[in-house]
């Protein structure tokens, strides 16, 4: 009797190592199937976005985040199957998610910012910005950062979280920019000749638009100068290079027609030994004091 007992057990003991290995074969199969489902949806999710024209970066970044996400799925499931139970192991799963997450809240503040820069576009590649005070071309935009060329040829590394939480100034968004070229003259100039010749200023250059026209305003009137404004539309890519070009005309300009710049006024006092300080203009009226021989 023993011996049958025996011999059941051994039965049933290599039965349930057979089903055991079943199932671990199985769930490797569950597991294999799974990858490629998984690796399937990523790249269909990758087409859906293309065809709606989504960003290349946002598109690489999130099939990357559904991929994982799937073969958390797939990997637990097949855990399941096999009988570990998966309880314990989500909330150890969810746990480590949430000390990694305040862990690199930084990061995962860059990444948020990141996608808002990619989906939203306040600029593009090749724009002139200034971000988070920083001025340069736009050379690339990442999930975490985005760099920038700065005229000097400086590289300039910005994380995303300091883009999206400070003021974005794109100068090439709107195509055209305006120069302002401020003038100080004396009251003496003649106003009407000098608005025609800072418009034949701006006439002269080929770079500067027609429309809006360019226009000549007074900004500013003080007690000796009047300050004067040479308002011209440009490329917003040429805004540096014509606004040298529009001052050095402007400066040959005023050189030919024998102009000058206001100068602020100057009051000299003249002091004499023993007698209180006039100004010069008074001086000039007073009769000479006799020298002090005085020792």
């Amino acid at each position: 009797m023993s011996t049958v007992v025996g011999w059941l057990e051994q039965v049933l003991g290599a039965t349930r190592l057979h089903l055991w290995l079943l199932q671990f074969a199985i769930a490797c199969g569950m597991l294999a199937v799974g990858i490629w489902i998984s690796r399937w949806m990523a790249r269909g999710l990758d087409r859906l976005m293309q065809k709606f024209e989504v960003e290349e970066i946002l598109r690489s970044f999130l099939r990357n985040v559904a991929y994982g996400i799937l073969l958390v799925v797939v990997f637990i499931a097949a855990l399941d199957f096999i009988g570990v139970p998966t309880t314990s192991l989500l909330a150890v799963v969810g746990a480590a998610g949430l000390a990694i997450g305040l862990a690199l809240k930084d990061s995962l503040a860059n990444t948020a910012s990141g996608v808002m820069l990619i989906v939203l576009r306040p600029f593009h590649i090749g724009d002139i910005v200034q971000l988070a005070g920083q001025e340069g071309v736009v050379q690339s935009v990442h999930i975490f950062q985005t760099r920038l060329l700065t005229p000097d040829n400086r590289e300039i590394i910005l994380p995303n979280s300091q883009i999206t939480s400070a003021p974005i100034v794109n100068y090439t968004g709107r195509g055209l920019r305006r120069i302002d070229v401020n003038v100080p003259l004396p009251f003496s100039e003649d106003l009407s000749e000098l608005r025609s010749m800072l418009l034949g200023v701006a006439a002269g250059n080929a770079k500067v638009q027609k429309a809006p026209m360019p226009e000549v305003v007074v900004v500013s009137v003080s007690e000796t100068i009047v300050t004067v404004q040479l308002q011209a539309w440009v490329s917003a890519r040429d805004y540096n290079q014509v606004r040298s070009e529009l001052l050095e005309s402007a400066l040959a300009d005023f050189q030919r027609r024998g102009l000058r710049s206001a100068q602020p006024p100057r009051e000299v006092h003249l002091h004499h030994h023993n007698a209180p300080a006039l100004p010069l203009a008074d001086e000039a009226l007073k009769p000479a004091l006799p020298r002090d021989t005085t020792s």
